[in-house]
């Protein structure tokens, strides 16, 4: 049977429907290769790589105390700071977890924001790389890297399919960020929201036309980015549309 690759978008808290795409996946016995990863897919990428269980992911998020995500920076470079995410990896993958310790082979994308470039990360220490890919600009702080200055790699790649492109796969791209066409503005942070989510998509159409099967789970539209506190039903989501397309996945095989 013939591998898939998979490449897994960011979408902050939506992300988390990626850990129901690959439950399904495991449970339909879809064999998974390679995986790319960006933001809050590079997170998932990260760990199901790892070896963990996309149920036991799930268990480690929901455990943590949704203020520890959220905690300000007070920092003229961003309101928020990942020292929550931070420690998690930490804790459950060591702080000296390098690529080649993982199970399978993964890539993650993250932007230079000096440079203006998408950056892949697929060998040495882990945890700078999947920082950098998950920081979003304004809300988190760079990380600085290699002597760059790395944010979040959705900014000018979200559906991060190229890594896929030259290997013996079936390229499936996961997207969790469907546009709500009845989205109501009506707040600050709802437009700040809403110009990253239109801003972002509008660089994966193209992307899209390289992928075998494209997972997108309409239902996540009523979602917002920082719906952390929904992370079960976000899971879900992912699941049951997965199972939904067990025909189309078994077809590709």
């Amino acid at each position: 049977m013939r591998e898939i690759g998979v490449a897994l978008s960011g979408g902050g808290a939506r992300g988390i429907a990626h850990l129901g795409v690959l439950a399904a996946l495991d449970e339909l016995e879809i064999p998974i290769g390679r995986l790319v990863g960006v933001s809050s897919g590079a997170i998932v990428g990260a760990f199901y790589a790892a070896g963990f269980k996309p149920a036991e992911v799930l268990r480690l998020f929901t455990a943590m105390p949704i203020t520890r995500l959220l905690r300000p920076a007070f920092s003229r470079h961003g309101l928020l700071n990942l020292d929550a995410v931070k420690q998690l990896l930490e804790e459950h993958l060591g702080g000296n977890f390098t690529f080649a310790d993982l199970q399978r082979p993964l890539t993650l994308v993250a932007t230079d924001l000096v440079e203006g470039v998408s950056v892949y990360f697929s060998e040495g220490p882990l945890l700078p790389a999947l920082l950098g890919s998950s920081a979003v600009p304004v809300l988190y702080r760079p990380v600085e890297y290699q002597g760059r200055q790395l944010v979040d790699g959705g900014l000018l790649n979200n559906l991060p399919v190229e890594p896929l492109l030259n290997q013996d796969v079936i390229v499936v791209g996961v997207h969790c960020n469907p546009v709500n066409p009845a989205a109501r503005i009506t707040t600050f942070r709802s437009l700040v929201e809403r110009t990253l989510l239109l801003g972002i998509n509008a660089n994966t159409p193209a992307r899209r036309l390289h992928c075998d099967l494209l997972i997108e789970p309409p239902e996540l539209r009523n979602f917002r980015t920082l719906s952390y506190r929904r992370a079960t039903e976000l899971y879900d989501i992912g699941y049951r549309y997965t199972m939904s397309m067990a025909p189309q996945l078994r077809a590709l095989q």
